[in-house]
């Protein structure tokens, strides 16, 4: 969601009740482009059978890759960001992407915070939606605030996110162009009030394309089965794909199962990519930890959720405790630990280490390997650690574990983040309800499916 990569580091350690206020953070210093390849034409009722999104990351301000004519890049700067029209006639809008939101939303009330903004009184397309249409009373039962009805009876949406940020309007329609293709009737929210704890990265973009699984997310709207990515580990380029990705020349996938719930639960986000994680591998052993600390309780607390939306992976506190004593154990004799029980990163990550500025390739650390129902990722290399931009002590650069503790967010979840997905083949298969995992190199991915990284 908006948050899930924006939110700010000063969060309070409190719990709170609702699946949807998941943890955030995103510190970066590049910028992701994606492209969009249209195939062919669409609306509602038909989608093309496979749309091409090459990543790349580089320097601000980014560039475009000269694959299509039908084209919609994306940029990555503290969040995940598409440029793309709405409305007719069109207006220029720019949406932070997120896998772990449901509906999307633009900003409709122009002030000094939010000057980028939706008019929908400049759109003749533009349609609300009252608070007895079915897509109000029937379509918004995830919501995490249940949808209401305003003085106008028009269907009213309220969200909130981690750090007390939130947004609330209305629920509307309207034409959503990209590249040469024309989305008609496509549902989100014209939001009117939004409060952030961000603002400054948050009036960067008109609003946020929610991509989970709930029936008014934009990939279900649209209509495809499943979605795959893949994120270089070297220089962070990569693609995304909506369709049928035919992997016939890779490595077979290892899937693990979606975990979904029939009864709501106060602590379960029900549309997210809930998946089963049963262990934590240092150097291939495994932790002496229960399977039950994996496991959600009674009330839905525990859950894992895969989010491309968040940047580090968080875990909870027991199991993080045991990741952070076997590597500090492992790296004793190589990396010095950074003594200062008042700096914890992002406020969840509490194992820092120095590194002197001279020393330009780090020593060769432990692999993390997270152990699935039926799969496995593997952390290694750089990617175990994190160096923290600008923090310096003397002469010495700080690096810090790159897994967080959820605890000290106050937030009842594991959460799998991008950082950990480098050079992973990430399949999202809706239809069959899993996701499935090879290790690849994400650079010949992108150049099997014609796409210069």
């Amino acid at each position: 969601m908006f948050h899930s990569i924006m939110e700010s580091t000063s969060i309070p350690c409190t719990s709170y009740t609702n699946p949807y206020l998941k943890s955030l953070f995103l510190l970066s210093h590049t910028v992701l482009t994606l492209l969009l390849i249209m195939e062919s034409q669409h609306c509602l009722s038909s989608s093309p059978k496979m749309l091409i999104l090459p990543l790349k990351t580089q320097v601000i301000p980014s560039g475009s890759v000269p694959r299509s004519p039908n084209k919609l890049p994306f940029h990555h700067n503290v969040s995940l960001t598409v440029s793309l029209t709405v409305g007719t006639p069109p207006q220029n809008v720019s949406m932070v992407i997120d896998t772990g939101s449901e509906l999307s939303w633009l900003h409709c009330n122009k002030t000094l915070s939010y000057p980028t903004t939706f008019d929908p009184t400049r759109s003749t397309s533009y349609q609300t939606i009252p608070c007895s249409s079915p897509t109000c009373t029937n379509r918004t039962q995830d919501f995490p605030i249940p949808a209401s009805c305003d003085s106008n009876n028009l269907c009213h949406a309220t969200l909130s996110y981690a750090d007390a940020s939130s947004s609330d309007g209305n629920l509307a329609s309207d034409v959503f162009h990209i590249g040469s293709s024309d989305i008609s009737g496509l549902v989100f929210g014209c939001m009117d009030s939004v409060f952030s704890s961000n603002s400054d990265e948050d009036s960067k973009s008109s609003g946020l394309m929610g991509m989970n699984r709930g029936s008014l997310s934009f990939v279900s709207q649209l209509g495809f089965p499943k979605f795959s990515y893949c994120i270089s580990g070297t220089d962070c380029s990569g693609l995304l794909l909506l369709g049928e990705s035919n992997l016939t020349w890779s490595v077979p996938l290892n899937y693990t199962p979606l975990i979904q719930i029939s009864t709501p639960l106060p602590y379960f986000d029900r549309v997210a990519y809930t998946v089963q994680l049963e262990g934590i591998k240092v150097l291939d052993k495994l932790l002496p930890i229960p399977k039950s600390t994996f496991e959600p309780d009674h009330t839905g607390a525990g859950q894992t959720m895969v989010d491309s939306g968040t940047q580090f992976t968080f875990l909870l506190g027991p199991a993080y405790n045991a990741l952070r004593t076997a590597f500090l154990n492992q790296t004793s004799s190589v990396l010095r630990v950074l003594e200062d029980p008042d700096f914890v990163f992002q406020g969840a990550m509490d194992l820092c280490y120095l590194v002197p500025l001279s020393q330009r390739v780090l020593p060769l650390l432990p692999t993390v390997t997270l152990v699935f129902r039926g799969a496995e990722m593997t952390v290694s290399g750089d990617r175990v650690l994190y160096r923290v931009p600008g923090e310096l002590r003397g002469n010495d650069s700080v690096h810090c574990l790159s897994f967080g503790n959820s605890d000290l967010l106050g937030v009842e979840a594991y959460v799998i983040g991008h950082h950990h997905q480098q050079n992973v083949w990430m399949e999202f298969d809706l239809e069959k309800s899993r996701i499935g995992l090879a290790q690849v190199r994400c650079d010949l991915a992108g150049q099997r499916f014609g796409v210069a990284l």
